[in-house]
């Protein structure tokens, strides 16, 4: 018998899932929607790729955070002994990551009002930057433990919503199982990139480090740790999977705009609810991406900056608040930023890699995490994604520098 019973398992449920709560936004609905569309069951093994390498990278995150009491971004900064090689990684990862969360901030935005509007009418223009000043709110007031409570609940609510859709929708099992086999199907490459983009963030590392040592603070505590990652990613996981079960099932061949056109296809399923259905997952999915993303610029800068990890540091606090501005503006002016989010993906082709190298490197490292380093299974794992990761963050950068140019000339 483990050490810490069932009950104790359960109350430590929250680092992790805000970690599923920010990677299940409305991008990861829209492209899980288009990939069951475009190519029915074929690309779940992207999924379970996915999940995987998340849960061993969050959990060397998490792990670095608890031995150390220090974040990624300390971690980061001691990697380098030569002060040049020092301010290159800090201005590399930090601006690319906190201009990823300018760029999707208003995304995140966007969505939550998709959902509300779906059900209950109005502009998104004008509902959007209305719930970007209740999560301005959130962050601006709230602790870190409160929103951590709110994003577990909003992760339960989408597993149910999205797990049900995909039962109700009846899909044939057979054909699920040949998904989980490994096949890139013709013009499928990017959708497999945007569905691990989606699922393993850069910046997610640095949430997870900083909420896991402000959670558990000696080394006996990385077992309710690990039983967090594991349980709260596979349930993002299988969010993931259920989303694009049901588009595969429901939807195969359809042309998507976006997630809210899954719902017009569960009508003859589930009726007038449909909408109303579909629409609190999407508004769970949106609120959830939009409170984490300026978390995830706050956590990486207060690491490479020697800030406080909350909000009694006026600096955090004035990064946060700034993040949501941008997003509420974003949304309110309808400004369509394409041209930024091209920049940002290109940033985070080049960023992912790096960052997982930086991670799997110091959590490798005896005199950082003494006897808790990597085992040889884990460093194997973790250099594997990281070459994956360049492969991929590679492809992304060319795709994102050939549409940028496409959109200039």
């Amino acid at each position: 018998m483990g050490k810490y019973t069932w009950k104790d398992k359960v109350k430590a449920i929250g680092p992790g899932a805000v970690i599923t709560a920010s990677f299940i936004g409305p991008g990861t609905i829209t492209v899980c929607t288009k990939a069951g569309a475009g190519f029915g069951y074929a690309l779940l093994w992207t999924v379970i790729f996915a999940t995987i390498s998340t849960i061993v990278l969050q959990e060397m995150a998490a792990r670095l955070g608890i031995i150390t009491q220090e974040g990624l971004g300390e971690a980061v900064v001691k990697t380098f002994d030569n002060p040049i090689l020092k301010k290159l990684s800090m201005v590399l990862v930090g601006f690319s990551i906190v201009s990823g969360c300018v760029a999707y901030i208003a995304g995140d935005l966007a969505g939550t009002a998709l959902g509300l509007t779906t059900m209950i009418g109005g502009k998104s223009n004008v509902v959007a930057p209305l719930m970007g000043l209740v999560i301005l709110a959130l962050v601006y007031k709230g602790s870190f433990k409160v929103l951590e409570r709110l994003l577990t609940v909003l992760v339960g609510l989408m597993a149910v919503i999205f797990v049900t859709t995909m039962i109700v929708a009846k899909p044939d099992l057979s054909n699920i199982f040949s998904g989980f086999m490994p096949s890139m199907p013709h013009k499928s490459l990017f959708t497999v990139i945007a569905i691990i983009g989606t699922t393993i963030v850069p910046y997610n590392f640095f949430i997870h480090a900083a909420s896991a040592k402000n959670t558990w603070k000696n080394a006996d505590e990385l077992e309710l740790s690990k039983w967090d990652i594991y349980f709260s990613i596979s349930m993002g996981g299988l969010i993931t999977a259920a989303i694009i079960i049901t588009s595969a099932t429901l939807m195969r061949g359809m042309s998507i705009q976006s997630a809210a056109d899954l719902s017009v296809q569960l009508e003859p399923l589930l009726g007038r609810f449909a909408k109303y259905f579909l629409s609190i997952g999407l508004f769970a999915a949106g609120l959830s991406s939009a409170i984490a993303t300026p978390l995830g610029a706050s956590y990486t800068l207060a690491g490479f900056l020697g800030w406080e990890y909350n909000n009694s540091d006026k600096r955090f606090k004035t990064t946060n608040v700034l993040i949501v501005l941008f997003g509420i503006i974003g949304s309110a002016t309808g400004f369509n930023p394409i041209t930024l989010i091209l920049v940002s993906q290109a940033l985070n082709g080049i960023t992912l890699p790096i960052i997982v190298i930086y991670l799997v490197y110091a959590t490798s490292r005896k005199n950082i995490l003494g006897d808790y380093t990597n085992n040889t299974l884990q460093k194997a794992i973790g250099w594997t994604i990281a070459a994956i990761s360049f492969v991929l963050g590679g492809t992304s950068l060319l795709s994102a520098i050939k549409s940028a140019i496409a959109l200039l000339s």
